[in-house]
């Protein structure tokens, strides 16, 4: 895929980490200012309306977007019945480690400062990955996240990192306080009132994307 291509349309793209091979979603917007990359929760895809629904807001932002698959086809369905993958955070982090480093190595991607969009335990995956490669990662948004599965990292996150809990998510939102008074790095958390875990009330996933996007847009110039 060249670069005049990629700009302004969306492209599959396939990524080979350690063995497998995952799909993704690429779309860069003209004169982009920064790449997200978007590690989804247990159950999920790059097919995800809600995160497809963040990535517009930010794509609007001149937000480059890759939603990605951090398992594989066969992967989802041993998953989907034995939940064996989804908690697997160590597995999951490497994933986005291995995007990040293709978005490094590809030239449509390389010049752009990138962040991570993390949503349930996808967001643990993030925040460990931007742990384990701090020099690839500006910015980290959790939504609805699980951070506390990340909670050995914590001491070596150094991006700014947002946390986003629904204001109806009693247990998540616990955790997420918990993570926040842990993480070292510049930080902050935003409860969306009532709001649940999955952000569909209505005006509740378009206040998760705006937080997301004023975010990214203040930590990736």
């Amino acid at each position: 895929m060249s670069v005049s291509a990629a700009v302004g349309a969306t492209h599959p793209v396939r990524i080979d980490i350690d063995g497998a091979r995952l799909s993704g979603d690429l779309t860069i917007p003209p004169d982009a200012a920064g790449l997200i990359i978007f590690a989804h929760g247990s159950g999920s895809s790059r097919h995800s309306q809600r995160n497809r629904a963040v990535a517009g807001t930010l794509q609007h932002e001149r937000l480059a977007t890759l939603l990605l698959d951090l398992l594989t086809e066969q992967e989802e369905l041993v998953d989907a019945a034995t939940a064996q993958h989804r908690f697997d955070i160590e597995m999951l982090a490497d994933r986005v480690v291995g995007a990040l480093e293709w978005a490094h190595g590809h030239p449509a991607t390389a010049p752009l400062a990138v962040g991570l969009f993390g949503a349930s335990t996808g967001a643990a995956a993030a925040l460990s990955a931007a742990a384990k490669r701090p020099s690839l990662v500006h910015a980290v948004v959790s939504r609805g996240g699980r951070p506390d599965l990340a909670e050995d990292w914590f001491d070596q996150i150094t991006a700014p990192t947002l946390l986003i809990v629904g204001g109806r998510d009693d247990v998540v939102i616990e955790l997420n306080r918990h993570a926040y008074a842990l993480l070292k790095a510049p930080k902050d958390i935003q409860i969306v009132e009532g709001a649940t875990h999955l952000f569909e009330e209505p005006g509740a996933l378009d206040r998760v994307a705006g937080l997301a996007r004023d975010w990214f847009v203040r930590h990736l110039q």
